[in-house]
């Protein structure tokens, strides 16, 4: 099952965010992080397209700015 990890900038940090990305079908985790990087979300589905879509979905919010993917290899 592919899982990968998204890396998010926003504008400015608001706590509801992470509410949000969490009730996300596919979104199986999201952490606030200090650093270049606000949020990390882990995503897992069961095809890449899926993924795309989640991720996709998460771009559509207003106050994320920019995203870094990162597709976890399989063993």
């Amino acid at each position: 099952m592919p899982v990968a990890y998204l890396m998010i900038s926003t504008r400015e940090f608001d706590p509801q965010i992470l509410k949000e990305l969490r009730s996300l079908k596919g979104v199986e985790e999201a952490h606030a992080l200090y650093g270049v990087y606000d949020i990390i979300v882990k995503t897992e589905a069961d095809t890449m397209n899926r993924i795309n879509e989640v991720h996709n979905k998460i771009r559509k919010l207003k106050s994320i700015t920019s995203t870094l993917t990162m597709i976890a290899h399989e063993e």
